[in-house]
């Protein structure tokens, strides 16, 4: 059978004839989605300044698609199982593409957050939905070698988000961002009709509405609690019953997928050694990787001096080193073994905090840049092996729920680690000084990646994953 069919889509039978099409299309797209996120955080003033109101009430511009992708990535890991992860990938990038059509004219700031939310919501499908398409395009031995170039594309796309972002908005405005951003959104989903195949669906078509709502309402307590809890008092009532709210519809998730015939995401997974240690591992590792990132920038300006126009430039590094080195992740993964790879990755994360701890007293620029350097290369080696090693771990049918799963786990891992940390550093100025209060919040950070290096160890020696 051909390559395409009448209407000339690819079908399914030309996948394996041109996995790296498959790959760079759908990277595409990724690269597409994720530019604009670190240019929204820093365009933060000019959005407010223009649009008449304080920058704090734009809070959730940034918080709210954090919160909103969360909320749907494991719904669409799972509906792409069901219904195919061409069909789910390519809602998501025309949704996409007319919310940030909407994002370029939005009237106002409850406008700009509204289609914002909206987007990320539609784009939650191309993280799993691209993922699950990669991995059916490989062997379960080529994995974590297309892993690491989806790695560097989920790197890399904010780091030019960040080098371009702020001298286009300063020349031309923050509406350039979505201005420019709906042309690639635009192109990519033209590319993805045209060449990806189809994938396979589920036979059944059940969807576990229960379970879906259990965790929605799980991660909406919980992160709401992560991101409000400074503000509203972390012993305060508000973020105690958001946490119980949190930890009690969690409880009823368990309940619920183990008594469903098609759970949501299946628990039998987490019995696997292959499918649970790496999910772990990135959580903690992603947790001290994000909170020591988000205290960067204050260290270089309140303790180093430096400029916030030379901070962006010095920070880098980090997802630089990520995404370069992912590339090469796979490779060294087949020679050094899974378990050698991430013990020494999730090392290096943990190693870059504690250094930060150890010299912030008599800090040098460049001892920040080397460490957060460190962390990037660190983070680089792990998270291509990891992801392979969750993907092998369950069926072909369930690929979409198993990213979004490790995805889910991450961005509740970064949401919480960049609130931790931040929050620890405030709270320890007032007793220990400036300098110190970095050390503490950084050692803490090392301590909590720690956990990540010590889950490293269960994995298995080598892995037919790499």
């Amino acid at each position: 059978m051909s390559g395409d069919d009448s209407t000339g889509r690819p079908t399914a039978d030309s996948r394996s004839a041109h996995p790296w099409v498959v790959t760079w299309t759908v990277l595409a797209g990724l690269f597409a989605v994720g530019i604009n996120f670190t240019i929204l955080a820093v365009s933060r003033p000019e959005i407010a300044e223009d649009l008449g109101v304080d920058a704090s009430t734009l809070v959730w511009l940034i918080s709210g698609p954090i919160l909103a992708n969360a909320l749907f990535t494991a719904t669409a890991g799972k509906i792409g199982d069901l219904r195919g992860h061409r069909r789910v990938y390519l809602a998501g990038m025309w949704g996409s593409v007319a919310f940030a059509v909407l994002s370029a004219v939005a009237w106002d700031s409850w406008s700009l957050v509204a289609f914002r939310v909206a987007g990320a919501i539609v784009g939650a499908a191309s993280g799993p939905a691209s993922l699950a398409m990669i991995n059916l395009a490989f062997p379960p031995a080529r994995r974590s070698t297309a892993m690491g170039y989806w790695s560097l594309v989920a790197a890399g796309g904010p780091v030019i988000g960040l080098v371009i972002g702020g001298p286009v908005v300063e020349a031309f405005g923050w509406r350039t961002i979505f201005i420019g951003q709906a042309p690639l959104l635009l192109i990519a989903a033209l590319l993805a009709w045209r060449v990806l195949p189809e994938t396979p669906k589920a036979k059944h078509a059940d969807f576990d509405v229960a379970g879906n709502v259990a965790l929605g309402v799980s991660l909406v307590a919980l992160l709401g609690a992560v991101e409000r809890g400074r503000s509203w008092g972390w012993g305060s009532a508000a973020t105690i019953t958001a946490f119980a709210v949190a930890a009690i519809a969690g409880a009823a998730f368990i309940v619920i997928e183990r008594r469903v015939e098609h759970p949501l995401i299946p628990i039998r997974y987490f019995a696997l050694r292959n499918f649970t240690v790496p999910i772990v591992l990135m959580f903690f590792a992603q947790l001290g990787y994000m909170g020591g990132f988000i205290l960067a920038p204050r260290l270089l300006a309140e303790v180093s001096g430096e400029q916030p126009g030379h901070i962006s430039n010095l920070l880098i590094p980090r997802p630089l080193a990520f995404a370069l080195v992912g590339v090469a992740a796979g490779a060294i993964t087949r020679v050094l073994g899974l378990r050698i790879v991430a013990v020494v990755g999730t090392a290096f994360v943990a190693g870059s905090l504690w250094i930060l701890a150890a010299t912030v007293s008599d800090l040098s620029t460049w001892v920040v840049v080397a460490s957060i350097a460190l962390s990037g290369l660190g983070m680089g080696l792990v998270q291509p092996a990891i992801t392979a090693s969750v993907a092998n771990s369950v069926d072909n049918s369930d690929l979409g729920v198993a990213g979004a799963t490790q995805q889910m786990s991450v961005q509740v891992a970064t949401s919480l680690g960049m609130n931790l940390l931040d929050s620890a550093q405030a709270a320890w100025v007032a007793t220990v000084g400036l300098a110190s209060s970095y050390a503490n919040a950084y050692y803490l950070g090392a301590a909590i990646t720690a956990v990540g290096v010590i889950a490293a160890l269960f994995l298995p020696r080598r892995s037919t994953t790499a």
